[in-house]
């Protein structure tokens, strides 16, 4: 009995001592951010910037179908830690280099690991199974628990809402909320990114990267509290193909499960990023940094960023012609002339060249001949690329690839997966896959925000997942989209390049706008739009509007043409979520700035104290006298950088501001 007795008591101190917690602290290189992860009961973690806290303690976890639980209750094994500072050189980004500097803990179970990194512009984690047999994830445990009611920037998704679950099939495209986290909409789930205002001016933004075969997640609120959770799509049990033009799959009923997996591997990261103002969230690298990179043995040289001239928005309406516009060979031939002549690297077929319906993208109306229009592209120096809806290309995609790529086409521009569960997202691995094998540029609509496959495959060179231009073709004027157009670029660029499909020609004040979809218009001034095509990240960057009315703009559009779409440098001037942005950017020796502001008249003093030493000759482009009643009234004017190496950028309501800055002498 007294033997018993020892045994038992050796068992409790046993049990006792492995409930008690242990904390393991970790600190970015700069020192500010510190994580304090908590394994005990349950895996936990907490983050405070500069001694304030950012999130209180934020359960984390992974849960099999066969009962293995990756967290909860069990012992760490090892602990490893490690730092890294690299340079990485990029393909095609916003920037040639990107600083890849963080302190990195490694927390080893018995099968799995957690991956833990500190930045100084944010922290990560990553769960890493070391399960040999293939299994099924039941769920994951996400959460955010903000460590004040602060306010947030919540995206909800507008699409299906008469459901939770419905709301997993969607576009991705909505303007932002602004309310506290308690006052979360209960019949909505939220996109990422998600922003939240921190104390003392920070910023914090949550989003994910390196999804490849597992699905994305988007936030909810369960608890009316300051919590955000994840929700995940589970694993489609039954699709039935329909939805639109007969091009999508549609989930009739999921598994119980959220991903199907093979056995070791490891899972997307999530990310919380951190800034102490506003300006630095529309610069952070963190998306791209923690993307697997791409094979350092392949050739990428074949990846050419560029502009597009593209036909749906302006609903391929051009004038002054001998033929009738529309999805026709004459038509594709006039913007192919129009690019030619401005320098556009490429020119678009969007939805209309293959047969409605059919999701066969071998079947092309009668109006188009592909190959007479490939040679004649090719004898201007354009390159054409491809619409493609979703089904029509996984249904044969190494065939479509092939065959397209041999005819002498550049890519695709695939649409309407509008889902973001397992099953698509490995589509668009394989897709960015199978378009690199034959040297096609990806650019993906109808999707989810980037997680960093445009690292992973350079090809994969734009996303849509945004509320771009293209919605003025039918919002009606209470659809704010000036204000958008200052609030994105804090918040869902963050995450990568967005397909915002900017140029508009034809510019409305916000009581002269009204949707159009033959002749669509803007919100705000012209000089807005070409500051966008400085502010958004955009590789292929789309000219949205008719070679008619650019051909009737030619200063505008000869401005357009000579914006590069990716940069050897990028810094963020001046901003403020939802009201202003001021950036420039560089390519080689030249210099471009861009400015926006919300509906309210502003002043902006641009501090280029940056620039490397020498005489700088200065095009601006700015907001006309006018701009508050005709919004396409603007000035341009050219000038010296003065002495203080300051621009004043004055801006109408919607307004905004362009220059370019040429180095003088620079041999």
């Amino acid at each position: 009995m007294k033997r018993f007795t020892i045994l038992l008591a050796a068992i409790m101190f046993a049990a006792s001592a492995f409930a008690a917690s242990r904390v393991y602290e970790l600190n970015s290189p700069d020192g500010k951010l510190s994580v304090a992860v908590e394994a005990g009961e349950e895996l936990a973690y907490t983050l405070s910037h500069d001694g304030e806290l950012l999130l209180d303690k934020s359960p984390l976890g992974m849960y099999l179908e066969d009962g293995t639980v990756f967290g909860g209750a069990q012992p760490v094994k090892k602990v490893a830690r490690r730092s890294v500072n690299e340079t990485l050189q990029t393909v095609v980004y916003k920037k040639a280099l990107v600083k890849d500097e963080y302190n990195e803990m490694t927390l080893k179970f018995k099968k799995f690991s957690v991956i833990f990194r500190a930045y100084d512009d944010g922290m990560a984690y990553r769960f890493v199974s070391h399960v040999k047999t293939p299994y099924n994830v039941e769920k994951e445990t996400v959460k955010f628990n903000f460590a004040e009611d602060w306010n947030m920037w919540a995206a909800y998704v507008t699409h299906n809402t008469y459901s939770l679950e419905g709301q997993y099939f969607t576009s991705n495209e909505a303007q932002y909320t602004y309310v506290p986290l308690s006052q979360w909409n209960k019949d909505r789930i939220a996109m990422l990114p998600l922003m939240v205002d921190g104390p003392s001016g920070k910023k914090i933004v949550v989003t994910e990267a390196d999804n490849r075969d597992y699905p994305c997640f988007y936030l909810y609120n369960y608890d009316e509290g300051k919590e955000l959770a994840a929700r995940f799509p589970a694993f489609p049990k039954e699709l039935k193909q329909g939805g639109h033009n007969n091009l999508q799959m549609i989930v009739e009923s999921r598994e119980s499960y959220i991903a199907k997996c093979e056995g070791e591997q490891a899972f997307p990261w999530r990310i919380v990023a951190v800034s102490e103002n506003d300006v630095q969230m529309a610069d952070n690298d963190m998306v791209y940094r923690l993307a697997a990179p791409a094979d350092p043995s392949a050739d990428w040289s074949w990846v050419k960023p560029g502009k597009v001239a593209w036909d749906w928005w302006n609903d391929w309406n051009i004038r002054g012609v001998d033929f009738k516009s529309g999805v026709n060979n004459d038509t594709y031939k006039f913007y192919i002339d129009f690019a030619s002549e401005y320098g556009i690297e490429y020119v678009i077929l969007d939805e209309g060249w293959s047969v409605n319906g059919a999701a066969d993208l071998f079947k092309v109306v009668p109006e188009i001949d592909l190959q007479e229009l490939v040679t004649y592209a090719d004898s201007k120096g354009v390159g054409l690329i491809l619409w493609a809806g979703y089904i029509a290309f996984d249904r044969d995609m190494e065939e479509v690839c092939r065959h397209y790529s041999q005819m002498g086409f550049k890519g695709f521009k695939i649409d309407f997966m509008d889902r973001a569960d397992q099953d698509v997202v490995d589509f668009h691995t394989r897709a960015a896959e199978t378009a690199a094998k034959y040297h096609m540029l990806v650019d993906f609509h109808g999707t989810y925000k980037p997680v960093g496959l445009h690292r992973t495959y350079p090809n994969v060179i734009n996303y849509e997942g945004v509320h771009g231009l293209e919605n003025m073709k039918w919002s009606p004027a209470s659809v704010d989209q000036v204000t958008y157009d200052v609030t994105v670029p804090y918040i869902r660029m963050m995450a990568g390049p967005m397909d915002y499909t900017q140029g508009a020609m034809r510019n409305a004040t916000r009581a002269s706008y009204y949707p159009s979809n033959s002749e669509p218009m803007s919100q705000g001034t012209r000089c807005r739009q070409l500051a966008q095509y400085v502010i958004f990240d955009s590789p292929l960057n789309m000219l949205c509007d008719s070679p008619s009315n650019y051909m009737q703009e030619k200063e505008c559009t000869e401005y357009i043409a000579a914006i590069p779409t990716v940069w050897d440098e990028t810094i963020g001037l001046d901003g403020k979520v939802g009201d202003y942005i001021a950036m420039a950017r560089r390519s080689g020796d030249t210099w471009y700035v861009g400015a926006m502001t919300d509906w309210d008249e502003r002043t902006l003093v641009l501090d280029l104290s940056f620039l490397p030493e020498g005489e700088y000759c200065v095009e601006i482009y700015r907001d006309g006298v006018n701009a508050h009643r005709s919004g396409r009234d603007y000035a341009k004017e050219c000038m010296e950088l003065p002495a203080d190496r300051k621009l004043t950028a004055v801006m109408a309501p919607g307004g905004g501001y362009a220059a370019k800055l040429v180095r003088k002498n620079v041999k």
